[in-house]
């Protein structure tokens, strides 16, 4: 079928009872409630505020309009919370969802913003088509906040076509990174618009408290958790550079250490986001894995030399000091919830699993790697995997060859005949009773988890990490 090299042994037993998972379901249904619940509070303050009698009086257009508008600042708060890095929500959902939600609520949030612009232009015109223009531009010019709310829609909308997947691979990773920030522009330049011209603002003070308590509380986390926690983590015990080391031409680990390493309390598998100072580009964060469980006074991470942040690591100079920010995701032995794991990786994205291979408690036979690579010869931390499967008697398999090229699937151009599905049941005939652990490059990633929920996996023991292609 595939190239596949496979290595199981006789080990000691450990404690193979799985750590206690943090209550991320009860997490994850405290989330969706408040989004709820947020939503039908904006509904209810636009219902109280005359919504319902504006639409039975022959000014339903415009009420719309109103509504949609508030909906997209809800949904733009929405965004900028989950993007805020708040530990709480980071650890319910781990950044492979928390992306999906972003993606999809970016989507749906410019959608109702291009609803409200449209009914509410449509209503002010009456319907009339030679009026929308004179409409327009009263806005801009004589509306308090009008231009910049112009401004505003202009930077979300150069947010939301960058983060069209075609476009995004077109952008190196600085660049999407730096036009992203611009999400934080766009919902800064809206503000006051809803401030100065708002109907909710303007005529009810409830619906004034709650707007300012709600902008206040996203300003506040993105404060506290990007900018704050970070800063604090990273000065009050310093964090430097030991060694950079290549696995291939192409892939290289760098190691990190220092006194403040006791204090972040990773785990591994998981990611942070790295600042080097004096490094080239150093006040962009990029995000790289684990390599390694952390021992308390060293971190490991590794990384493809892919962009020019990446590229850039191969200049640093022990000593350098480090700025982080996490540690982030849920690729770690707390989410654990049954005996047996599947780590699935493909390239680079094996790092993270090869750090928590070595953290699972387990018995033999607990856990199978899935290991893809397009050629033996770019199989990172191969020799390190055997050796950890040849302890603990874990079944490691290297899975070789081109990607196929005709459909959406994490399988080699080799096995193109199998069913993603079958294939994963191939290798690992008791998928569904196991805990599913995914890195990789994203369209690879999705594949895979597509493929586990198929066979029978279910969704809450599925975690998944991914990057991009």
């Amino acid at each position: 079928m595939v190239s596949v090299m496979s290595r199981t042994a006789e080990a000691p037993v450990l404690d193979a009872s799985p750590e206690p998972g943090p209550a991320g379901q009860g997490r994850r249904e405290v989330c969706l409630g408040a989004v709820w619940a947020l939503l039908l509070v904006v509904t209810s303050l636009w219902l109280a505020d005359g919504g319902v009698h504006d639409l039975l009086d022959g000014a339903a257009v415009t009420a719309l309009g109103r509504l949609a508008g508030l909906l997209a600042s809800a949904s733009l708060l929405m965004q900028v919370l989950v993007m805020a890095r708040v530990p709480w929500i980071e650890q319910a959902w781990g950044s492979g969802d928390l992306r999906r939600i972003h993606r999809l609520v970016g989507f749906g949030s410019m959608a109702l913003m291009g609803t409200h612009i449209a009914l509410i232009t449509a209503g002010y015109a009456d319907a009339s088509i030679n009026r929308i223009w004179a409409v327009v531009v009263d806005f801009v010019v004589n509306e308090p906040g009008g231009l910049l709310a112009v401004a505003g829609t202009i930077a979300l909308l150069m947010v939301v076509v960058t983060s069209v997947r075609v476009a995004r691979r077109r952008l190196r990773y600085e660049s999407w990174h730096l036009l992203h920030l611009y999400a934080y522009v766009g919902a800064g330049l809206a503000l006051p618009h809803q401030l100065w011209d708002g109907q909710e603002f303007t005529r009810s003070t409830a619906a004034s408290v709650f707007w300012w308590s709600l902008y206040g509380m996203c300003a506040g986390a993105v404060v506290a958790f990007r900018v704050v926690l970070p800063l604090w983590r990273s000065l009050r015990a310093p964090i430097r550079v030991l060694g950079v080391h290549h696995e291939t031409p192409t892939v290289l680990t760098v190691t990190v250490g220092g006194p403040g390493v006791r204090y972040l309390h990773a785990r591994g598998g998981q990611f942070f986001h790295w600042r080097f100072l004096g490094a080239p580009g150093w006040t962009r964060a990029h995000p790289y894995s684990l390599s390694a469980p952390p021992d308390g006074s060293m971190l490991r991470f590794t990384a493809a030399m892919v962009g020019n942040g990446s590229a850039a690591l191969r200049h640093l100079q022990p000593g350098s000091r480090v700025l982080i920010e996490g540690p982030y995701g849920r690729l770690h032995s707390g989410t654990r919830t049954r005996p047996k794991v599947l780590l699935v990786g493909a390239g680079t994205g094996v790092a993270p699993l090869r750090a928590l291979f070595e953290s699972l408690p387990q018995r033999p036979g607990d856990v199978q790697i899935l290991h893809r690579v397009r050629s033996r010869r770019e199989a990172i931390f191969s020799d390190e995997l055997e050796t950890l499967a040849a302890r603990y008697g874990a079944d490691y398999r290297l899975v070789e060859g081109r990607r196929i090229q005709d459909r959406a699937s994490w399988l080699p151009q080799a096995a193109s005949g199998w069913a993603d599905h079958s294939a994963l049941q191939h290798f690992c005939p008791d998928v569904a009773e196991r805990e599913v652990y995914i890195c990789g490059p994203d369209r690879w990633a999705a594949a895979v988890r597509a493929a586990a929920l198929r066979a029978r996996v279910p969704a809450r023991h599925i975690h998944a990490e991914y990057f991009h292609d």
